[in-house]
């Protein structure tokens, strides 16, 4: 039989540096479970689309996150998907591709976009969903994006409803969660 050589009642060195290592590390989990349990709805937000408007990269019923972080230090860009309050009702969030920026000229002649009399590479838009409006030209005003959704000829978008103001970007579409077998990021 072996006996502890620090005697009855008091733990060897070793037993208590395993013990204030098992505390520590018990610490950190309790603390890393509260950061995301309660950082989480900051940063980001579970949404899930309704509507084809973003079809085909996005369906009706996708689940998505949003990161709500990646605009602090710098401004949505072109082709970033974005979750944003919609400006004719701001209780509502539509999600939506970014075509133009502020300061941009923006024109759409037969259902093509053209940023600053440049030609917008939008092949992700399918043939039988592009439009055929004219619209434009006009300048996007600072502090304001012009979006819109990927299927065209089935999308209310800031061809309707007009500029997007910066402040009602919410964040950027990070991910598609559900379904499993479509999980992407963006």
């Amino acid at each position: 039989m072996t006996t502890d050589s620090a005697g009855p009642g008091t733990a060897s060195p070793a037993r208590r540096r395993l013990t204030i290592l098992a505390a520590a590390l018990f610490g950190l989990f309790v603390v890393g479970v509260l950061v995301v349990v309660m950082g989480a709805p900051i940063a980001v937000r579970v949404a899930r689309i309704e509507g084809q408007a973003m079809s085909p990269t996005l369906r009706d019923q996708d689940r998505i996150l949003v990161d709500r972080w990646a605009y602090h230090g710098h401004s949505p860009q072109r082709d970033d998907i974005v979750m944003m309050r919609y400006p004719l009702d701001p209780s509502r969030f539509f999600v939506k591709r970014v075509i133009a920026q502020p300061g941009e000229r923006l024109q759409l002649r037969d259902g093509r976009v053209y940023v600053d009399d440049r030609l917008l590479d939008d092949s992700y838009v399918f043939p039988d969903f592009r439009s055929h409006d004219d619209w434009g030209p006009e300048l996007v005003p600072e502090g304001h994006y012009f979006v819109m959704g990927d299927r065209r000829n089935n999308s209310s978008d800031s061809r309707h409803w007009g500029f997007v103001p910066a402040g009602y970007i919410v964040g950027k579409v990070a991910y598609r969660w559900f379904p499993f077998a479509e999980a992407q990021r963006f």
